[in-house]
């Protein structure tokens, strides 16, 4: 784990708790790069190999995000000789952000639809026993849950359309896009996945003066307010202008599984 870039979890106590109640691990900045880098320029060719992953969400992933699991689980081989390599791939010093990015987002994808599929079939992954919390997968040597992927690595890097890019396997996620993310596709894939989100009206419901979303804008509040309120940064994508007095409520979260029919 010598050049895990973004962050270094430690083995200490939890110190805090998302909005959704999952504990984020202290954290110490690592030596090899700065956490707030904003560089997207990589100075070599792509150091990723995405393609396999590309084709089991074309072949397994519908154009609105649903699923088909039983599909995934004839191709369990395939989907983990990617997360193999993916464990093998451990970050290094001259990985540039959106290779981060891309590297992060599909680690979080790709486990999740292992973890349904090792206990499929499953109405909602939080039937499954710790879903987010146990220690499921690896980078090197290194074990990690989902939690510490999305709540102590992705949510460090201060770019919360992240949200939209990674998918909790439910019905109320974000869809699961069946494009794999590259350093190449990340900014433009992020932007796509955040637009149709909020402009989803079976996920968001906005009008000028009242809004229903979805509860990701009230889990994670704090990663959308940093340069301005919720409303203002629904309207950098929202193709109803709001008003900055609307009235703000949620939608209860549905978990059921995001499956084809």
């Amino acid at each position: 784990m010598k050049y895990l870039l973004v962050v270094l979890l430690s083995v200490s106590a939890y110190s805090c708790f998302s909005a959704k109640g999952l504990p984020i691990k202290e954290v110490k900045a690592p030596t090899t790069t700065n956490i707030n880098s904003t560089s997207n320029t990589s100075t070599t060719e792509a150091l990723l190999d995405h393609s396999s992953w590309d084709a089991l969400l074309k072949k397994y992933v519908a154009k609105n995000g649903d699923v088909d699991y039983k599909g995934f689980k004839s191709d369990a081989q395939k989907l983990d000789e990617y997360i193999n390599y993916l464990a093998s791939k451990v970050p290094e010093k001259n990985w540039n952000l959106n290779e981060q990015l891309a590297y992060f987002i599909n680690v979080y994808n790709a486990n999740t639809i292992k973890l349904i599929i090792d206990n499929y079939p499953t109405k909602s992954i939080k039937d499954i026993g710790n879903p987010w919390m146990k220690n499921r997968l690896k980078i090197g040597d290194e074990d990690y849950s989902l939690a510490d992927i999305e709540n102590g690595i992705l949510r460090k890097m201060n770019e919360p359309r992240i949200h939209f890019a990674i998918n909790c396997a439910s019905y109320s996620c974000p869809k699961l896009l069946n494009t794999a993310y590259t350093a190449d596709n990340v900014q433009e894939l992020m932007e796509r996945a955040t637009k149709e989100f909020i402009n989803n009206s079976e996920k968001n419901k906005l009008s000028a003066t009242q809004l229903k979303l979805s509860e990701i804008f009230k889990w994670y509040k704090s990663d959308f307010t940093e340069n301005g309120s919720l409303i203002d940064y629904i309207n950098q994508y929202a193709e109803t202008k709001i008003s900055a007095d609307a009235k703000i409520d949620y939608i209860d979260y549905d978990w059921n599984l995001n499956e084809q029919n």
